[in-house]
């Protein structure tokens, strides 16, 4: 997962915005276009009822002025004319129209395509976050446990240290006490032996005494 670089998901919604916004243009301009048909073939129609009400009026005209014109062909002449540069019109509007709605549905196509490749990165992106914060939590978790082992062992090794440290304040209290009593002993086999060599200096002058008078 570590190292997997996801690409950056506020772009893929910014890409996710931008080709919802497209659609819902397109989606316009493609109702824009039917409005624009329909307009278009109901101005051809009143266009051609206008025509026809000219046409009859000035062979109503033409009919009282000259009745031997054929009126009936002039009318069907201009008729077919009118009818055939409406039909012209209108394959030329319809293959239009077709033309830009077969465009707008291949963008249509195309951003649903690209809609639903970043629909997918973003499940897979959501999975890698869902990961890496299980991944985190079990790391927070771990962390956690550390700090309390640590914490417990310092306390185990402080209470430790300080019968450590009491053990040798007596130790060195008991070291203190025997030195006194070595000192104090020291002084005392000094004073016996300036005792004793007093009363062997005095044995010895007695017995030097002794020895004078058993010689008289």
């Amino acid at each position: 997962v570590q190292a997997h670089q996801p690409p950056d998901i506020n772009s893929l919604r910014r890409i996710l915005d931008e080709l919802t916004l497209c659609k819902s243009d397109l989606e316009a301009q493609v109702e824009s276009l039917k409005e624009e048909l329909l307009c278009l073939k109901r101005n051809h129609e009143e266009e051609v009822n206008i025509l026809r009400c000219q046409i009859g009026d000035r062979l109503n005209v033409e009919v009282d002025a000259a009745p031997t014109v054929d009126l009936n062909r002039v009318l069907n002449d201009t008729r077919c004319q009118y009818e055939a540069l409406v039909e012209t019109n209108r394959r030329d509007v319809e293959e239009w129209f077709t033309t830009q709605t077969e465009e707008l549905n291949k963008q249509v196509v195309s951003s649903s395509e690209q809609l639903q490749t970043c629909q997918a990165e973003i499940i897979e992106l959501r999975r890698t976050v869902n990961a890496l914060e299980i991944e985190l939590q079990a790391q927070h978790n771990l962390r956690d446990s550390l700090e309390n082992t640590l914490t417990e062992t310092e306390a185990r090794y402080s209470s430790q240290l300080s019968q450590v440290q009491c053990m040798i304040t007596n130790v060195e209290d008991q070291l203190a006490e025997i030195r006194s009593d070595l000192e104090r002993q020291n002084q005392e086999y000094q004073v016996l032996l300036d005792v004793r060599a007093r009363l062997e200096c005095e044995i010895n002058t007695y017995r030097g005494l002794l020895e004078s008078e058993d010689c008289k």
